[in-house]
């Protein structure tokens, strides 16, 4: 959705260029991260209150790696990502009415409340979803940019995993696969540091995961994902690079989950000095300090911002509260392509 009016500020005291973005960029990056971290610190409250079943993965401290994306790159490009995935849709704009309601497994929920926390998918906004099975989700965003680069479309799919799924054969297979046919793909690892409780250092002998793809011969490097503008620079670079024909980029989002890998997770394994210096560098403080600095938004106006956001998240919790559970019948529904496919359940 590339909304940003790229300028570059020469700086004496810096070798290197600064870009600046446009108010319009920085509110965009304001407002969504701050209704991501909203719309999840709410999901959290709820499924404690038994309000939302079964998994639930929360997204706070990560916006930046969903909102630089999106103003690096175009609408019809393609998103899919693995089972943390309430932010991504939200990013891209669809409904939170409809991303409450799926976790709250209602018929007016975004999956028609089949898919739950971990499985939303919405197609006008090009999301193919969240997927529950550890680096399933590669080979898919891999055969979505095969599918983009057959029908010569110039689009793109980014394909976001966690560092633990770098582990998977998938991984390398769609890695592989993806070089050796240029593909438009890009491939985010939304590395927080923990693959469920197991830190990278201890799982692999590779820590710096973007060193993986050098075994394709791929370009890769790492991005600072606490800086949502880092993000939007890495994105917006490997996206032209595949539009070009010159095939995947692997990048390597560094960034930190503030909560455990689920709500059933105390997170004992971190110490709360290591979370207390990620959190300095949030990535939502880093725009509202921008923005003020910059003079593009006063405290007020940023204020009245947030007001707007809590109750947005509030009318999704009504709608969610009041909207009917899918009928038994429902589940028999969408199980394949072919609506009249011979199939009748006993």
């Amino acid at each position: 959705m590339a909304t940003t009016k790229e300028k570059t500020k020469t700086s004496k005291s810096k070798a290197k260029a600064e870009k600046e973005y446009s108010k319009e960029t920085y509110m965009f990056w304001f407002e969504k991260m701050m209704l991501m971290r909203r719309f999840e610190e709410k999901a959290g409250q709820l499924y404690g209150r038994q309000k939302i079943k079964g998994f639930c993965h929360l997204y706070i401290g990560q916006e930046a790696c969903v909102a630089g994306a999106v103003t690096a790159l175009g609408n019809d490009d393609k998103y899919i990502t693995a089972y943390r995935d309430h932010a991504h849709p939200i990013g891209l704009g669809s409904d939170p009415k409809a991303i409450m309601a799926e976790l709250f497994g209602k018929q007016t929920g975004i999956s028609k409340g089949k898919g739950g926390s971990m499985h939303m998918f919405d197609k006008e906004k090009n999301f193919f979803g969240g997927h529950g099975i550890v680096g399933g989700n590669i080979p898919l965003g891999t055969g979505i940019g095969f599918a983009e680069k057959y029908n010569k479309t110039k689009n793109i799919c980014v394909t976001y995993m966690g560092d633990g799924a770098v582990r998977q054969g998938a991984f390398h297979e769609s890695l592989n696969m993806a070089m050796f046919y240029k593909l438009p793909v890009i491939y985010a690892i939304e590395n927080n540091g923990y693959a469920m409780g197991t830190s990278v250092k201890r799982s692999s002998n590779v820590t710096n995961l973007y060193q993986l793809a050098a075994a394709y011969d791929m370009p890769a490097h790492s991005v600072d994902a606490m800086s949502v503008w880092d993000v939007h620079e890495a994105m917006a670079e490997a996206a032209e690079k595949a539009r070009k024909g010159e095939g995947p980029t692997l990048l390597e989002l560094r960034t930190y989950r503030y909560k455990g890998h689920s709500m059933s997770d105390p997170a004992k394994y971190r110490t709360k000095e290591e979370l207390e210096q990620y959190k300095l560098r949030d990535p939502i403080e880093q725009v509202r300090k921008k923005l003020l600095d910059k003079k593009m938004a006063s405290e007020d106006d940023l204020k009245e911002i947030e007001k707007g956001i809590k109750q947005q998240v509030e009318d999704a919790v009504k709608f969610a509260e009041e909207s009917p559970y899918p009928p038994v019948e429902e589940a028999y529904k969408d199980v394949y392509a072919q609506e009249d496919y011979p199939y009748t359940p006993d």
